[in-house]
Parts: structure tokens; sequence; C-alpha cells
């Protein structure tokens, strides 16, 4: 028999969105400039992992599946994160070659939301962040065949075991042939802040080919 107390609990639980208010004289002039300003106060308000953001994706079949990164990179080009170039998050962008993310800043009773066409980070690019990242982080974008079935830990510790063997005398590790960045290029970009009685603040910006358009949505 189902939970009684599952069941009572869960209708039950709401909260009341009283933290703030989204309107369009305090919205900035472009959509990098607002969710710049939203993640800088949300550092400041020392969110876990701010930058974390679920990313979307689909397969050839339309079938979906969503997962957390972590944002990288944010211009006016778009947002850009790294991973493994076989992992199955990649093998969707291949197909499809578009994406969402959603940054679900909970306790700031906010969260962004980004949709658009995705594009594979440059070599320069991706090879500056990678210096950037720990040596053992290095290492292990190496060890794992991300995505694929193992038949346990041990497995995966012989290969990490074997890529320090690898690169022990070498100052640098190079940047995987099958690692690199992923770039969202949005064509909308939604900024929501959660009202009292539902009825939230929803302000987006679209591009419309001349330019980035500003809309309010009905919660």
């Amino acid at each position: 028999m189902p939970d009684a107390d599952v069941n009572i609990a869960l209708p039950a639980m709401r909260v009341s969105y009283e933290a703030g208010v989204l309107d369009e004289s305090s919205l900035a002039n472009t959509w990098h400039e607002q969710l710049k300003l939203w993640l800088d106060e949300a550092i400041e308000f020392k969110i876990p992992e701010p930058n974390a953001m679920v990313l979307a994706t689909a397969d050839r079949e339309g079938r979906p599946s969503s997962r957390t990164v972590l944002l990288k990179g944010l211009d006016d080009r778009g947002v850009v994160f790294f991973t493994n170039y076989t992992s199955n998050k990649s093998h969707d962008l291949l197909a499809t070659r578009y994406a969402s993310a959603t940054f679900p800043w909970f306790s700031m009773q906010r969260q962004v939301s980004i949709r658009g066409g995705v594009e594979k980070v440059g070599a320069a690019e991706t090879a500056e962040y990678w210096n950037s990242r720990p040596r053992g982080s290095q290492l292990g974008a190496w060890a794992s065949p991300q995505s694929r079935v193992i038949t346990g830990r041990n497995p995966l510790n012989s290969a990490l075991n074997s890529v320090r063997r690898r690169f022990a005398d070498a100052e640098r590790i190079p940047v995987p042939p099958h690692w690199g960045g992923w770039r969202i290029r949005p064509e909308i970009v939604e900024f929501w802040q959660g009202r009292e009685d539902r009825m939230h603040d929803r302000l987006r910006f679209r591009d419309n080919r001349d330019g980035w358009k500003v809309e309010r949505l009905a919660p």
C-alpha cells in the first residue's frame, strides 16, 4: 500500500515566495549582463555551487535526459561547459545541436533558463580552461571513459593509476583529444523571480533576428 504520510505531506509542501521582485526597469541591457549580475548575487548569497546548471539534451529520437554541469564561460556569445566528447550528453549534442540549461537558485527564489543551439568551443579556449584545472582533474579526464558501463570501481582506479604513471614526469598534462567545451548560443534566456501567491515574475530575452526583445510571461 502507498505510504499515507508521504501522500499527505507532498500536497502540503509549499513555500511562499516573497524574497524579491523583478521588473523591466531593473533589468540589465543584455541577457549576459543580467546573468552575470544574478550570478554575482548568488555567489555573495553563498549558494553552494552557484555556477551549477541543469543541462537538458535529447537524442535523435527526441528522448530527453538531464544532468548537472558547471558553467565555466559566460559572455555575449553564450554559456560554456566542458566535458568528454564521447559522453552521452555530447552524443546528444552532436545529434541535435540544441540544448537548454537552468540555474536553480532555490534559496534566492530565482532561476534562469537558457535555450539555444550549441557549438564546440575552439581549441585555444579549451586549452586555456584546461590549464586552469587541478592536476587531479586533468588526470581524471584522461582516465575516465565517461558514460560507458564499467564492471566496478577497480577498473577505474586502475585506469587512473596508469594515467598517473604515464604523465608522472610531465610538467604539463595535454588536453585529451576526446575532451573539450560546448557553448550554448542562446535564442531565449528567461529570468524567473518567485512571487507571493505564485504570481511569479518572468522576464525573457528573445532573439528575434533583428536583436534581442524583452518580454514578460504570465506565471
